[in-house]
């Protein structure tokens, strides 16, 4: 399940997003919101370093906290969060499908448990994902999910939405992934899954994903086409 501070800042985003807050406007002043949002200063505040640490606003010393963020001219898949392929595609507008390539249940031998960091022996859940935006086929995921944590897992549930089922029906806190990101030749695969047009490189983001007990029970690798994402992400300097 979300922590509540998360839930907030993913509304708090949605209602600057869709313009209630505007660019280089003032969000409403904390006592507001916290009585809004019927939470304690300390939650919201969270809520509000996620959204600074996103990009999407600023605290002003003395005057409040100020809108930065604009659209994106493209689809926007935010690094530093925790987003399923269907939120983002939400949040975007965007129509969206997925097609379920293959999905199988494996036992990790040495060659994937060194693809992915899963152990030697570990049951795993493997299956391929393509994904298609505006019925434009855009992403070819290769999932590895530890079948002791995200059990019972079919082909519909992967259709829609993993992340969705593990949170709501597995009660799963998931709280860490990590991304290493990296521009690749297509190989056959990807020319056989993606509408690559002139395109001869993808961008593979790979994700290794953790629950609250720090288990790694994901491993990912999404192929995207070049031209139709921005991944962003937003440094903050201390002070």
């Amino acid at each position: 399940m979300k922590a509540i501070y998360y839930e907030i800042y993913e509304n708090l985003r949605d209602r600057i997003e869709v313009g209630e807050f505007a660019y280089q406007s003032f969000i409403p002043s904390e006592s507001t919101l916290v009585e809004e949002y019927g939470c304690a200063h300390n939650t919201l505040r969270k809520a509000i370093s996620v959204l600074r640490l996103h990009g999407y606003v600023q605290p002003i010393q003395g005057k409040g906290v100020k809108v930065i963020w604009q659209p994106e001219r493209v689809a926007n898949f935010v690094l530093g969060d925790i987003e399923t392929f269907k939120e983002a595609a939400e949040r975007n507008h965007i129509n969206v499908s997925t097609k379920v390539r293959s999905f199988e249940r494996i036992i990790a031998d040495e060659r994937i448990a060194q693809l992915t960091s899963f152990n030697v022996g570990d049951e795993l859940y493997h299956f391929e994902r393509v994904r298609y935006l505006e019925g434009q086929a855009l992403i070819f995921d290769k999932n590895y999910f530890l079948a002791s944590v995200l059990t019972d897992l079919t082909p519909e549930i992967v259709e829609n939405s993993v992340f969705e089922y593990a949170e709501k029906v597995l009660g799963v806190h998931i709280t860490t992934s990590k991304r290493t990101i990296a521009v690749e030749h297509v190989n056959a695969d990807d020319r056989e899954v993606l509408d690559l047009l002139e395109y001869n490189t993808v961008v593979e983001v790979v994700n290794h994903t953790f629950n609250e007990d720090g288990i790694m029970f994901e491993c990912t690798f999404s192929r995207h086409r070049p031209d139709y994402f921005t991944f962003h992400d937003t440094a903050v300097r201390g002070y």
